[in-house]
């Protein structure tokens, strides 16, 4: 099976200009986490039809791609998302779903127009997100890109009842972690040894005086882990540099 590659779109111009606090980055990729998984990218847009349109098209050109996004999809004016979706991924037209006008008809009733019905002119082909909150549907697209409502209250339990059927087996992510007493250059070798299938990562630091380092492998294949793991080990062992290791991170 192919590795997927998760994005989350978080819509909101609130959030840039610091009006909102985002909370669905740290929710996705805890989410994310619980099922052996991670986040490709994030990307945080403000509600311009034309950068959320590239954004999309953007995730989409992405191998094995699942697009979660949030907010942009109500009924003011500034709820591009629907539309958006729909020229990035469709033909562009949107089209009045008789079953979501359905839901928002028998829950809102008259007080479903003017405005609230126009939640129900979605893209050609989704498939309908049940919103356990207050009804209002959201809706999802080739089983790959998820569309939910930019409140947290509303989006999460969907995200997590989407999670449990899109994840269905826990993968297991072997993390290996250590901190060494010197500079990152001194190790920059044996990151030329990482093969493209591990995942590593080099944090300086500078305490009390002194430079640290702390490195980081992880891969699905615990051998392939340790293998470059051990890299680093020879090297700070050969050189005779000093090094805590992390309790291991597996999940």
């Amino acid at each position: 099976m192919q590795e997927l590659r998760v994005f989350a779109l978080i819509i909101g111009t609130e959030i840039l200009n610091r009006r909102r606090v985002d909370q669905h980055f740290d929710f996705v990729s805890k989410t994310l986490l619980s099922y052996g998984q991670k986040l490709a990218g994030s990307f945080v847009i403000e509600d311009d039809p034309a950068l959320i349109i590239q954004t999309i098209r953007f995730i989409s050109s992405q191998p094995n791609a699942i697009l979660f996004s949030f907010g942009g999809i109500g009924s003011t004016p500034d709820d591009y998302t629907r539309r958006c979706a729909a020229v990035a991924l469709r033909d562009g037209e949107l089209v009045t779903n008789q079953e979501v006008k359905e839901i928002i008809v028998d829950r809102l009733k008259e007080k479903a127009y003017p405005h609230a019905i126009k939640m129900a002119e979605l893209p050609k082909r989704v498939d309908i997100i049940e919103n356990p909150f207050n009804g209002m549907p959201a809706f999802s697209m080739d089983n790959r890109y998820y569309f939910v409502p930019g409140f947290p209250e509303m989006s999460h339990p969907m995200l997590t009842e989407i999670s449990k059927r899109l994840f269905r087996t826990n993968s297991i992510y072997y993390r290996y972690t250590l901190t060494a007493h010197c500079k990152e250059s001194l190790l920059i070798e044996v990151m030329d040894q990482m093969p493209d299938s591990i995942e590593f990562s080099s944090l300086p630091k500078y305490h009390d005086g002194d430079w640290r380092v702390s490195i980081s492998v992880a891969s699905y294949d615990d051998a392939e882990a340790r293998e470059a793991f051990k890299l680093y080990i020879d090297k700070l062992d050969d050189d005779d540099i000093a090094y805590t290791l992390e309790d291991e991170e597996n999940i």
